[in-house]
């Protein structure tokens, strides 16, 4: 009797239309090797770093400034934590592109009904709205810095990202995260000069890396660590990795294979995406909080401090100089990210300049109509809260995240193992218990 055929392979298909790709014009665009592993592992770097992208993006430095200088180095834990869970966050999200062939917002319009689809949609523009508004307004501010342009023309100058992500597309998908990369190393380069003039206590350094009671008892401490949680597990990242993961074109027998690379590359970017956030607070921590400037959470006050209070004239021009690049590298995910979440969702497929347009809108708008009515006093006030609005959004994107991973429907024989679950489901919970005590705390004053 001839044997049946594989049953994974059955259900993974039948249930869950796959349709068309996102990002259509770069899905499965750079071959893998069948042999060699270096070849094969250097072909799979390059997502991972993408998406570190938005885990050290303006959002960061204003929840990580404000962490700094007015707790000292305790939220370090926080910052680890957060790094840890976004690390198993991202993974499941290269494992769910890689087995099932879908993005995370594809999976969702393929598991729910129409009505919550929408509702997980619109929940997931506002948080990309949130993400953008940071990115938006820290390239704007580093321009002021800079150049000294007001904050409404550096808002308008950021429109042209889309019309620099276009034409890098152009070469090849390669070619952006390239480009991506260099300006990491770039933000990389900057924070390794401003702690090597800061000289911190390493030892103090090792001892925030420990949690306390405080940072969950202390209101004004959780407030900070809930936002420093949204900037660091940043939900658009988990629909953005899901889909960029399939550029790579993968063979059908290669499956666990190249999951093992992208976690791989998942654990090595975001491991460098944790070291220049705990950078930016450790600078913070070492500068302002150690001298007794307990009050700098603001992006302009700590630019213009550095300076004569490390004693060197670059610091500041570093500082900026560190901050354009992370504003620019964040604009340009988060408009792909974008992106994918409105062909996900509404299967909704537009020429590839006016997705990229609408899109870039959805943040330029928003940016520039707080500007326009807040003021640019209320710049970092804004951006801390953005990072708050991105944490609250953050268990709509986890639950279905955790719970796709782990259905065997969709995942075949590749479904997340018992330990991983067990270990994403706390994730999960931790992340909507915090969530719920913020607005409690908000509530009730």
């Amino acid at each position: 009797m001839t044997p049946p055929p594989n049953s994974d392979a059955i259900s993974n298909a039948a249930p869950f239309a796959r349709g068309r790709p996102s990002l259509a014009e770069s899905h499965a665009s750079i071959a893998v090797p069948a042999t060699g592993a270096w070849r094969r592992f250097f072909a799979f770097i390059g997502p991972g770093y993408l998406v570190a992208v938005g885990y050290m993006d303006p959002g960061n430095w204003a929840t990580d400034l404000a962490g700094g200088s007015a707790f000292g180095y305790t939220l370090l834990a926080v910052v680890l934590l957060s790094s840890l869970m976004a690390i198993l966050l991202q993974t499941l999200s290269a494992r769910l592109g890689i087995a099932a062939k879908l993005d995370l917002a594809q999976a969702c319009r393929a598991r729910y009904g129409r009505k919550t689809t929408i509702v997980l949609w619109l929940l997931c523009e506002v948080a990309i709205i949130a993400c953008d508004l940071a990115e938006v307004l820290g390239t704007a501010v580093a321009l002021k810095l800079l150049f000294g342009l007001p904050l409404l023309a550096g808002v308008a100058i950021t429109s042209f990202d889309v019309l620099l992500l276009l034409s890098l597309q152009r070469f090849g998908f390669r070619k952006l995260e390239a480009f991506i990369a260099t300006l990491l190393v770039v933000i990389a380069g900057c924070f390794a000069y401003e702690l090597w003039l800061a000289r911190p206590d390493w030892g103090a350094v090792a001892g925030g890396l420990v949690p306390r009671p405080e940072i969950v008892t202390n209101p004004a401490m959780l407030y900070i660590a809930i936002g420093i949680l949204g900037a660091t597990v940043m939900p658009h990242n988990l629909y953005l990795h899901s889909s960029v993961v399939q550029t790579r074109k993968v063979a059908a027998d290669d499956e666990r294979g190249a999951i093992r690379l992208a976690t791989i590359d998942t654990i090595v970017s975001l491991g460098l995406a944790f070291l220049i956030n705990a950078a930016i607070l450790i600078l913070a921590a070492s500068v302002f909080h150690t001298s007794g400037r307990t009050d700098v959470a603001d992006i302009e006050q700590a630019h213009s401090l550095l300076s004569p209070m490390l004693g060197a004239g670059a610091a500041s021009v570093v500082f900026a100089l560190a901050l354009l690049a992370s504003g620019q590298n964040s604009t340009i995910t988060g408009t792909l990210a974008g992106q994918i979440v409105m062909e996900g969702f509404l299967d909704l497929r537009l020429p590839v300049w006016l997705r990229r347009i609408v899109t870039r809108l959805l943040a330029i708008v928003p940016a520039a109509l707080v500007i326009g009515i807040a003021g640019e006093g209320a710049t970092t006030s804004l951006l801390v809260l953005s990072q708050v609005v991105l944490s609250l959004q953050l268990p709509f994107a986890v639950i279905p995240l955790v719970s796709f991973t782990s259905d065997r429907r969709m995942m075949g024989e590749f479904s997340s193992p018992w330990a991983l679950r067990i270990a994403a489901w706390v994730v999960a919970a931790a992340i909507v218990v915090l969530n719920v005590k913020l607005l409690v705390g908000v509530i009730t004053g």
